[in-house]
């Protein structure tokens, strides 16, 4: 891809991962006041659905054929890459430590780079590999995930989900638009996985509970629905548009890669906003992290990861030499 458009992917892949990782300083607040993780999530999607809905109206220009036609693709958005993925981290963390249901949920980029390898056959090149270890050395040192908790093998499967959840999401948005704009896609995702985990958390499956009083936010008090308006807009409704935008634009390994940025932004909102502690090894993990991006980022041939797989016998030479070779 030229140069200029993985430059602006870039840009607004970390713009998405900005916003994506204050969702949960400004979450915390209402789950302290007696939300559960359900009824936040619900919210956040539907309130960021909306949002954008309006904008997504507005880029269509009445094509909703281009919505039709891209029905499986919203579809998986929804229901993996918003409800699902959610579902799946929150029932993980609720049995291993929230540290380690992170760590899994993260490791998607190597599950793309691994499924990558297994569908051309291709082994990645050094770049990628080495980028993948070091990114994966900084998310370890940014997370910080417990291991003195009991195993807990339901617990790891449901982090394992939420990990092939993951990358169902950036390999969803990395597909090719069909017409259909960035912003149409995260909305009607957002408000179809919003209805989805509102059935969900009403058929009593999950804890779905809900209170409207003031809550404790940046060092004083405000009513419930001021950080859920913030979450819905800054971390819902932009996070989800910039992050689909800058998939379709690096492709979803570089994309899923730069995204290890929302759990380094992640841990500087709770330290900047709620008084949590940043200690020299996780700004060391940003760091390596930012070096692996940078190993992924200089491999420029990755294959798309939809393309199809072209038989041997059309790769060159004559049909001739090739049925010899088929022979051999």
């Amino acid at each position: 891809m030229p140069r200029s458009q993985t430059s602006a992917g870039l840009v607004i892949a970390v713009i998405a991962a900005a916003t994506f990782g204050s969702s949960g300083a400004l979450v915390k607040p209402l789950l302290e006041a007696g939300w559960s993780p359900a009824a936040a999530v619900t919210v956040r999607a539907l309130v960021g659905g909306i949002v954008l809905s309006p904008v997504a109206i507005v880029m269509l220009r009445g094509r909703w054929s281009a919505l039709w036609r891209s029905r499986g693709r919203v579809l998986a958005m929804a229901l993996i890459g918003v409800a699902g993925t959610q579902l799946l981290y929150f029932a993980a963390i609720q049995r291993i430590p929230v540290g380690t249901g992170v760590l899994i949920e993260y490791m998607a980029p190597l599950l793309l780079v691994a499924f990558a390898w297994a569908r051309t056959r291709r082994m990645p090149k050094a770049v990628v590999l080495i980028g993948s270890v070091v990114a994966l050395v900084g998310l370890v040192m940014v997370v910080s995930p417990g291991g003195s908790a009991s195993f807990d093998a339901l617990g790891l499967g449901f982090a394992l989900a939420a990990m092939v959840g993951c990358a169902v999401y950036y390999l969803v948005a990395a597909q090719p638009s069909d017409g259909l704009p960035p912003v149409a896609l995260a909305a009607a995702g957002l408000v179809i996985g919003g209805v989805a985990l509102g059935a969900v958390g009403l058929t009593g499956l999950v804890p779905f509970t809900a209170t409207f009083g003031e809550v404790a936010l940046f060092g004083g008090t405000a009513p419930w629905w001021i950080p859920l308006a913030i979450v819905g807009v800054v971390s819902t409704a932009i996070a989800y548009a910039t992050s689909i935008t800058a998939s379709e634009m690096l492709g979803s390994r570089l994309a899923s890669f730069v995204g290890l940025l929302e759990v380094v932004a992640a841990t500087f909102y709770a330290w900047l906003l709620l008084g949590e502690q940043l200690t020299i090894p996780q700004l060391l993990g940003g760091v390596l992290i930012l070096v692996g991006i940078g190993f992924v980022r200089s491999e420029k041939t990755e294959p798309p990861l939809d393309a199809p797989i072209e038989p041997a016998s059309t790769k060159r030479g004559t049909p001739q030499n090739d049925q010899v070779r088929l022979l051999e």
